[in-house]
């Protein structure tokens, strides 16, 4: 009712809004019908455009925002917008509201008489935003045909650029191979021959305007040095010529033009396509460009964008005078490395000359932190081309992996850019090189700083971290990696210390901070561990309790608490990961690590109620695993279970734990399981569930899980069968669970469901152990059981009403 008297109201909303749009557009209609539309009108449109693009709904999954204007008015929009004397601010406003209305059905638009570079590009957005391949189609094929023809005086082709980059984002198919070649050409000579003089200010026309024109200066490179090479994107000048600006934006699209059209056939390469997806490579042979030799339209852009490239890769090492401009040095050099790799695959002649200048700018940028963004595009080429290009592409990772996390784990676009660099080569890394998985704790500083956006790469990526040599040291990163967001958050802060601050701690005193403990000889160590920059294992301190402990002023920061509601999820890959692979002795480890580590979490009580939740399900997947562990581990095991402590804080670890004993401590499972060790478990387990249970006076009933108490009881039931002199305890133990249900102490802990479940539970335990040899047979099924067994020990609730209906029949049958 209330989702259909809201779907009433919001229905209402609309038609009231669409009634006064309507009446608003009719306004907006009145103005632009004068001879002049003037600065009346320009405001209305501004304001009808905002509207429209604020109130867009999906009706049927489709935004139609034409059926809420009027068709007439739709129309008139459209004449002015095509009207040569409508004013140039008014066509673009009527421009930018039929897009917004997109998909129209009242559109009767048509580029095919438009000559007008800037009208055309206006009428093209339009039909661009249609979303009709037809209509993509004939946009691209007029502009390629005003492309070819020389333009009119005043005319310029910058307008239609930004038209064509969309239709072959939209459908590089709609343009013919003739039509390619055409653009090609024209595209090179943008590129290349491109004035290298500064255009000329517009003349202001005011009174002191000078009728004598200056002589234009030359452009200049970033440094401020006088240009004596050809334009580029990156050359600098007051006031750029039209040709230049053709120059601009034809680098802006030119990779997305070579993956569309650079190789031999139209379709060979998807704009979508990443940098590392295609590593064949054909053999070298000689460059095809020579002075004077005429080439085909496809190679000639093809090497008029790699000799673009080289001067890009020249200017982006200068020294630039402004900010602003180093900026854009790198952002230029990181496209010019992809445009490189793009035509080194699509033409291998090129290979010898981009291994020259990429090992000379590699040499020149690596130990520039600020190029780190670049050095990934250089890598990438070096592992493409490996063996090709007769590079130590090692050395460029060992680099990439040991100085760039450390140093730049904090900057969001970086880590999300080296992070996918990663992704997309990481089966290579594994195959090939040990440096990626060695490198794995500087790699978890990008996910411990940036957790939220990092997560799905990291979920992709950690499976290739893990074999058996990282396993141990990535599941103690894994849980401490809060605690890691916390140390590079002291980390950032100590370095912006002032020198005197950083050595003024005494180090014969504790330190009173977290920031004076970064340099503390007490915690200097541990820190250096945390922050390590490669696998280390023989390095690891003895413990980092003392570290965590320091580090829990930091636990409520937003940082840490998002970091640590990712860990849950990657401990539940790791342990699926691990499962695949691990041996005995590996999953030995790893129990007994998981327990130790239990008590040796970040002080965040969701974080650890979380992993304890993660550890405790695992814990039974490993032991399931490994059956033999239960025996081999009885130590630590029994250490663990045998502290009430545990199933109080650790309940899902500890059910777990106790379940996997009543499962796999058995002879069947492993022979040298002895009654003797049967025993103590069952007396060690035994006392803990006496102590949660026990009523004594005047003192607190210990509060646990009621799953836990089940669990235990099932589990002592269990080792009882298997060593029968301990059946008359157990079943003693069992009949006083009634006394313990009905205490009032206990009722008021536990809901009235839990009690009668553990009542229930405890009355089929009780019968089962009345009969020692079906219990045995349930509760010890040989490891290589019949279907019937199998069946029997997956389904042992059932199995235990069965037994109790048998020994206690309904009221008023009659007995057998």
């Amino acid at each position: 009712m209330f989702t259909a008297a809201a779907e009433s109201f919001l229905r209402q909303a609309r038609e009231i809004q669409e009634e006064e749009l309507r009446r608003f557009a009719a306004r907006v209609s009145a103005l632009l019908q004068g001879p002049e539309p003037g600065p009346e009108a320009v405001d209305g449109l501004q304001r009808l455009h905002l509207t429209v693009a604020a109130t867009k709904y999906p009706r049927n999954g489709v935004y139609c925002d034409s059926c809420r204007l009027d068709g007439k008015f739709v129309e008139q929009l459209q004449t002015v917008l095509c009207s040569p004397k409508s004013p140039e601010q008014i066509q673009v406003l009527c421009a930018a509201i039929l897009r917004e209305m997109s998909p129209c059905n009242d559109l009767i638009l048509s580029c095919d008489e438009i000559q007008d570079t800037k009208l055309l590009s206006l009428v093209s957005s339009v039909l661009l935003a249609q979303g009709n391949k037809g209509e993509v189609a004939a946009v691209g094929q007029r502009v390629v045909q005003v492309l070819e023809r020389r333009l009119p005086e005043g005319q310029s082709a910058r307008f239609l650029l930004p038209v064509l980059a969309n239709v072959i984002s939209l459908s590089p198919e709609s343009l013919t191979e003739e039509q390619t070649n055409v653009v090609s050409k024209k595209l090179a000579d943008w590129l290349r021959y491109a004035s290298l003089q500064q255009g000329m200010a517009q003349p202001s026309g005011g009174f002191f305007s000078s009728p004598r024109t200056k002589q234009p200066a030359p452009i200049t490179e970033v440094d401020g040095a006088v240009a004596t090479n050809f334009f580029t994107v990156l050359s600098v000048a007051q006031h750029y010529t039209q040709d230049q600006w053709l120059n601009v934006q034809t680098f802006s699209m030119l990779r997305n033009w070579l993956l569309c059209y650079g190789g031999k056939e139209l379709d060979t390469f998807n704009p979508g396509a990443t940098a590392g997806g295609d590593r064949c490579v054909t053999a070298v042979v000689p460059a095809p460009a020579t002075s004077g030799q005429l080439l085909p339209p496809r190679e000639h852009l093809r090497d008029k964008a790699f000799e673009y490239c080289q001067r890009l890769a020249e200017q982006s090492t200068r020294r630039p005078l402004k900010k602003d401009d180093g900026d854009l040095q790198k952002a230029c050099l990181i496209e010019a490395v992809k445009i490189v790799d793009i035509i080194c695959k699509q033409d291998s002649s090129y290979m010898c000359r981009a291994v020259s200048f990429l090992k000379v700018l590699h040499s020149r940028i690596c130990g520039d932190a600020t190029y780190a963004r670049a050095l990934l595009p250089i890598a990438q080429f070096f592992l493409n081309y490996n063996k090709l290009a007769a590079v130590d592409s090692d050395a460029i990772c060992k680099h990439l992996f040991t100085d760039i996390p450390a140093q730049l784990f904090h900057n969001p676009s970086l880590a999300f850019e080296f992070v996918q660099f990663c992704k997309d080569n990481s089966q290579l890394f594994t195959d090939s090189s040990s440096i990626f998985r060695q490198s794995f704790p500087n790699l978890f500083k990008f996910l411990a700083w940036n957790s939220p956006p990092l997560i799905s790469e990291f979920v992709d990526l950690l499976p290739f971290l893990l074999d058996p040599g990282t396993t141990i040291e990535i599941f103690h990163l894994l849980l401490d990696l809060p605690c890691l967001t916390a140390a590079l958050d002291i980390q950032l802060r100590a370095a912006a210390l002032p020198a005197s601050e950083k050595a003024g701690a005494d180090p014969a005193g504790k330190p009173a901070t977290c920031l004076e403990a970064f340099h503390h000889p007490l915690y200097k160590s541990m820190f250096q561990y945390l922050l390590r920059s490669r696998s280390a294992p023989e390095d690891a301190p003895d413990s980092l309790v003392p570290l965590r402990q320091l580090l829990g002023s930091l636990a409520g920061s937003p940082r840490v608490v998002q970091c640590a509601e990712t860990v849950p999820v990657l401990l539940e890959l790791f342990f699926r990961v691990v499962a695949e692979f691990a041996d005995g002795s590996l999953i030995n480890q790893l129990v007994v690590l998981l327990l130790q580590r239990s008590d040796q979490l970040y002080e965040i009580p969701a974080f650890k109620e979380d992993v304890y939740r993660v550890l405790g399900s695992n814990l039974a997947m490993l032991c399931g695993l490994r059956p033999a562990l239960v025996v081999e581990l009885s130590t630590e095991i029994l250490e663990f279970s045998g502290a009430v402590s545990n199933i109080q804080s650790k309940e899902a670890i500890f059910t777990h734990m106790a379940w996997a004993i009543g499962e796999f401590l058995s002879v069947s499972h492993d022979k040298r399981c002895t009654v003797e060790q049967i025993t103590r478990f069952f007396e060690t387990l035994e006392a803990v569930l006496f102590e949660i249970t026990q009523l004594r006076p005047q003192a607190s009933t210990p509060s646990c899980a009621p799953r836990a108490i089940s669990v235990l009881m099932a589990t002592l039931t269990k080792l009882a069968a298997r060593s029968q002199d301990l059946i008359p305890r157990v079943s003693m133990f069992l009949s006083k669970m009634r006394t313990f249900v009905q205490s009032p102490a206990v009722t008021s802990v536990y809901c009235e469901e839990d009690l009668e479940e553990i009542l229930i539970r405890a009355t089929e335990l009780m019968n089962l152990l009345k009969m020692p040899s079906v219990a045995q047979f349930v509760f010890t099924p040989p490891v290589a059981s019949t279907r019937f067994q199998r069946e029997v020990n997956d389904s042992l609730p059932l199995a235990l009403r069965m037994v109790t209906q048998l020994l206690e029949p309904a009221p008023g049958s009659m007995p057998v």
